[in-house]
């Protein structure tokens, strides 16, 4: 792999065992913290490394970049849509923010989220599943427990709801047979797959509609009918996904009120069942 096509983490790594003892000590250190190169300067970054700025510049020419600046661009881009790793940082890798101020960036993130679930979109969605011949959640990586999640809130109240891909089985052997009365929601949240916007548009070839829900970083995409962006920053080195929760949660319970009495009696169903197998 040549530095052109390596990810900023990967030049690093490649590079340390070549490295003089002050540039692999920036190396190690930026090994834990790649997102810190975005953050700072050549002076700032060289004082958190305890190096020399000169030390600085040497490394990044080390790595191929032919500047500083074109280094935090990658880093950037890798921040936005890639790994965990860039969202930690050295300065704050001892006791962290307080709890009061992750939970402030929690709101923060339920009304980043909000401004693109409005109430138009909302209605227009709710009606689509309540009226498909068939929903399909599909979530890979991260996605997946979202689309479990949203698979079971569903079900409550929309018979045919099905959860993809389930063990074993292809995306492929179920997408052959999607039509355009049915909704497809399909998370696509950090690290997406290579393959997402594959799988989006083999859906929308078929005719089905797209509830793409995504993060923040993903642009508005030509093959969703549908896209819920949820804000998904945090202070910390884990993505935040209240908003994404929240919005699963939001369009369930606008499918169970649309639905009315029916979705009434369905629920006291479950309830019977549930009691007569003695599952509370």
């Amino acid at each position: 792999m040549s530095p052109r096509e390596a990810s900023f983490l990967a030049r690093v790594q490649e590079a340390l065992p070549t490295l003089h003892p002050a540039e692999r000590k920036l190396g190690l250190m930026l090994c834990d913290f790649p997102g810190d190169l975005a953050s700072y300067s050549t002076v700032e970054l060289a004082k958190l490394a305890n190096v020399s700025t000169p030390t600085v510049s040497r490394f990044i020419r080390r790595l191929g970049y032919a500047s500083y600046e074109e280094a935090r661009v990658q880093v950037r881009l890798e921040r936005e849509s890639g790994s965990r790793l860039y969202l930690g940082s050295r300065t704050r890798s001892g006791a962290g923010p307080s709890l009061n101020d992750r939970f402030d960036h929690y709101r923060a993130n339920l009304d980043g989220t909000l401004q693109w679930l409005d109430p138009a979109l909302l209605d227009s969605v709710t009606s689509a599943l309540l009226s498909a011949r068939r929903v399909w959640t599909i979530g890979l990586r991260a996605g997946q427990a979202f689309a479990a999640y949203m698979h079971w809130q569903l079900l409550q109240v929309v018979e045919q709801v099905a959860l993809l891909p389930a063990a074993g089985q292809t995306l492929g052997e179920h997408v052959v047979g999607f039509t355009p009365d049915d909704v497809a929601i399909v998370f696509g949240l950090r690290r997406r797959v290579v393959a997402t916007d594959a799988i989006l548009a083999s859906i929308r070839k078929r005719g089905c509609r797209i509830l793409y829900i995504t993060d923040e970083g993903v642009a508005f995409h030509q093959d969703a009918t549908w896209h819920v962006r949820c804000s998904t920053t945090s202070p910390g080195p884990l993505f935040s996904h209240v908003g994404v929760l929240a919005a699963c949660h939001a369009i369930a319970e606008g499918v169970i009120e649309k639905a009315g009495p029916d979705a009434a009696a369905r629920l006291r169903a479950f309830e019977a069942i549930n009691e007569a197998l003695d599952d509370a």
